[in-house]
């Protein structure tokens, strides 16, 4: 096969596999649709839990009651389909791999998916609940609280992306250690930088009650610990690719 055919086949791989993660997604997103209101319902529940007795949440825009439910159904969706998502994209990228990128690379997506996923549930149980009760307790008097729902999902979409890459730490850290760029006594030495870090980033994703900037810092600083052990066990250098 010459280069131009190879590079075509692998085009039209390429074109099968998107293609079948386009229909997963699809797929889940109409199973999910005609339940959107539902789901949102779930997704607000942490906020309208706080809410005085008989408090609400707005739509100040004419469209918002209807796209806004639709994205809560495309993002539960998504999550849903990602585990179809993953393997679409490594059987892909699999042919390509030496014998021990395969073996790594398995473990890699399936430990980075369920840390994803766990630092959204950290989000929603344990974070939702702190922030949106400060939130409302520090409201003046006479001042009720009734948020926009489009503004209420940017808003709690922002946590779950940063609680959702924080708890990627250990995995930063052994793939860091594995490829050889940095050492396991690296790694020790700037431990004071990534705790000032880590707070930094605390301050700057989550509101400005002290529990919850501790509640995102803590947990990345005490991954990033996490990363160091595994990273001692397994995060050996990869030999040379040929």
């Amino acid at each position: 096969m010459t280069p131009t055919e190879n590079f075509i086949s692998h085009l039209i791989e390429l074109r099968g596999r998107l293609l079948r993660v386009v229909i997963g997604f699809l797929l889940v997103f109409i199973a999910f649709f005609p339940f959107a209101n539902k789901i949102y319902a779930l997704l607000a529940s942490p906020l309208l839990s706080k809410l005085p007795e008989g408090g609400q949440m707005i739509a100040t825009a004419v469209t918002t009651p209807f796209f806004v439910p639709m994205k809560v159904a495309m993002m539960a969706a998504f999550v849903v389909s990602l585990p179809h998502t993953l393997y679409q994209i490594w059987t892909f990228v699999a042919p390509g791999l030496y014998a021990h990128e395969k073996k790594l690379m398995v473990p890699l997506i399936v430990a980075s998916s369920l840390l994803f996923l766990a630092g959204m549930a950290f989000a929603y149980f344990l974070v939702f609940p702190v922030v949106f009760g400060f939130i409302v307790g520090t409201a003046p008097q006479g001042v009720a609280v009734m948020t926009d729902i489009g503004n209420y999902l940017d808003f709690v979409m922002t946590l779950f992306f940063a609680f959702g890459l924080a708890f990627e730490v250990p995995i930063a850290v052994v793939m860091a250690v594995r490829f050889g760029w940095v050492t396991i006594a690296q790694l020790k030495e700037v431990r004071g930088y990534v705790v000032v870090g880590a707070f930094v980033i605390g301050a700057i994703f989550t509101p400005p009650d002290i529990i919850s900037q501790f509640m995102l810092a803590v947990p990345m600083w005490l991954l990033y610990e996490l990363g160091i052990v595994v990273a001692k066990f397994t995060g050996q250098k990869l030999p040379p690719t040929l």
